[in-house]
């Protein structure tokens, strides 16, 4: 389906984008411009001949400009009130038409709205996400929600018939019980394992903690947004890395750094539970003490939701996702977020 490709095509897109990229940059009206935790404008009357891409952040295709190139915005609001000879795709945000898209629109985990003046001259295509369409909006492609993905199966071709097989007597048997009581033992132990980590955390990196998590609560979303394209573009560009022979030393630094930043954004996570949780008991303890309470608690809940069938593994994917974001948006803490204020680190109380 032309949809599924175009969604593809987006996806290495915004890999091909950030691969070669170390450091957050904006290039000029004349190429493409990919924005990091930053804002994007184009003025009425201006013209972009390039692809946009921002991450972390808002954009806004005023009614007048024209973009000549595709459009990725993960984690933001994307407003488009101008023209825009491409497709567009929206990871875990908000999406509103008002102008003209030449190509196709895929949606992921993100909610769109299209105006009674908005033109798409393409497929829409959404996946996990929602769309609004007011009357007087036209789309020339089809619309397509929650869009499965599509396998084509081959034909099998005919098989000679295969003699009979004589009787084989019956095998007993074998019955492979499963105690959940060790699964539940599994999860508390790894709830205990993790506290044990994030009150060691504390002594050293409880302002980088704070931060991360204080940014984790504030733009859940934009964290949530910034987690999902690491877990799309990441492992893609571990493999490319690893092809490339010459780049295995950081591949091998980057599939490292996935469970350190995991670790890191849900001991984060743990300390804000337990100072609230401190709080709604009217008590003051220790940062070490509360870090390490709150993190177990946090541990052993999403771990026992992950022992429902169908259901448990979503809240734990969703709280993943988070954390690496909120790790990701603050550089293991020693950043504030995009939109916050930059403040003063403080040294960790002495036990």
């Amino acid at each position: 389906m032309k949809t599924k490709t175009n969604l593809v095509r987006m996806i290495l897109l915004l890999a091909l984008l950030i691969l070669p990229t170390s450091t957050v940059f904006a290039q000029g009206p004349g190429g493409d411009v990919l924005l990091f935790g930053q804002n994007y404008t184009l003025e009425s009357g201006d013209t972009l001949d390039g692809s946009l891409a921002v991450v972390g952040g808002n954009a806004k295709i005023e009614e007048g400009a024209t973009v000549n190139g595709d459009i990725v915005l993960v984690g933001g609001n994307l407003t488009i009130d101008g023209d825009v000879n491409g497709d567009v795709a929206l990871i875990g945000g908000n999406l509103t038409i008002s102008g003209s898209i030449a190509g196709d629109i895929v949606i992921v985990g993100g909610q769109a709205l299209l105006t009674e003046t908005a033109v798409v001259n393409g497929d829409i295509a959404t996946i996990g996400g929602s769309m609004d369409k007011q009357t007087g909006a036209i789309v020339s492609g089809s619309i397509t929600n929650n869009a499965p993905p599509v396998i084509n199966v081959p034909d099998i071709p005919n098989v000679p018939n295969v003699p009979n097989i004589p009787n084989v007597p019956n095998t007993s048997d074998i019955n492979v019980n499963v105690n959940p009581l060790w699964n539940a033992a599994g999860k508390l132990g790894q709830a205990v394992l993790v506290a044990l980590v994030g009150m060691l955390l504390t002594l050293f990196l409880q302002p980088q903690l704070e931060r991360a998590g204080d940014a984790m609560l504030r733009q859940p979303w934009m964290a949530g947004g910034l987690g999902l394209l690491a877990f799309i573009v990441l492992p893609v560009a571990i493999v490319i890395m690893t092809i490339t022979l010459i780049l295995i030393p950081i591949a091998l630094i980057v599939a490292l750094a996935i469970p350190l930043a995991w670790l890191f954004g849900m001991v984060a996570l743990g300390q804000e539970v337990g100072e609230r949780f401190t709080k709604a008991i009217n008590q003051t303890w220790a940062p070490v003490l509360s870090t390490g309470f709150g993190t177990f608690l946090l541990m052993l809940v999403i771990g026992f939701l992950d022992m429902i069938p169908c259901v448990g593994w979503l809240p734990s994917f969703l709280v993943t996702l988070v954390a690496l974001g909120g790790v990701g948006m603050t550089w293991f803490g020693t950043h504030s977020a995009p939109g916050t204020v930059n403040q003063p680190m403080e040294a960790p109380p002495a036990a």
